[in-house]
């Protein structure tokens, strides 16, 4: 099975970098986060890449050697395994759903269905698990549904007296889109064109006919959105806390 990787956004909260080089390119021990994601499916035998790439792509195509022109296969290896990267210009302007459209080109006949995610997030998901999830339920496609841990630390108060703290809870209401999909290639017709938002017409259009289903995933996931989750990601990986090499 594919993963398209969309690599191809401005990133402009993430402007002390991006200014220079596209979000999945900014390294965090050591690495640009765009390996620390191709290495997650790695270690669940899926190697082979299709990256999304639009602001300043050509920082991408130079830091894989053996790439030689836009949308032609090349090998590289990555965490000692052979991996096949196919690098797609999806445009400069292309919104979410657009990119997914234009790097769909490069899905074979015979891929029934693909997988996809955004560009800066990390997690310990099992992606072995996500599929078999995805192939029980017959959806269309399916989004990892994450809770992410809070911001600030929560106090809980009756009056003026605090009966609980907690210092960076997990949220425990509510869950959000964490990326990491699954999808079989009929969902591509949703997507309009290179102005289609991914997160608008195509999900709630899906979840609307009740074809989006949710793997809920409890365990490990972040979001390198502001210098600070750059930070705090680079801590957490440099003491090795999450495994998913």
């Amino acid at each position: 099975m594919k993963v398209i990787i969309l690599a191809g956004g401005f990133g402009s909260r993430l402007s002390e970098y991006t200014k220079l080089i596209p979000k999945p390119m900014v390294k965090v021990n050591s690495y640009p986060l765009l390996i620390h994601i191709m290495q997650i499916y790695i270690k669940h035998n899926i190697k082979d890449f299709i990256i999304a790439a639009g602001y300043k792509s050509h920082i991408i195509k130079k830091y894989f050697k053996n790439f030689k022109k836009s949308g032609k296969n090349f090998s590289c290896r990555i965490s000692g395994k052979e991996c096949n990267v196919v690098i797609v210009d999806t445009g400069l302007n292309s919104l979410t759903g657009g990119r997914i459209k234009r790097a769909s080109k490069y899905l074979s006949n015979s891929d029934k269905d693909f997988m996809f995610t955004y560009g800066d997030g990390v997690s310990d998901i099992n992606i072995s698990k996500l599929q078999r999830f995805h192939k029980k339920t017959k959806k269309i496609i399916t989004v990892t549904a994450v809770r992410p841990p809070a911001r600030f630390g929560e106090i809980k108060m009756k009056k003026n007296l605090v009966y609980s703290f907690k210092e960076k809870p997990q949220v425990t209401n509510g869950w959000i889109n964490g990326g990491f999909f699954v999808a079989k290639k009929s969902f591509l017709k949703l997507i309009r064109g290179d102005k289609e938002i991914l997160e608008k017409y195509p999900l709630e259009r899906s979840a609307k006919n009740k074809q989006l289903s949710a793997y809920k995933h409890k365990g490990f996931w972040k979001c390198v959105d502001t210098k600070r989750d750059k930070n705090e990601l680079d801590k957490i990986l440099k003491k090795n806390l999450i495994k998913y090499k």
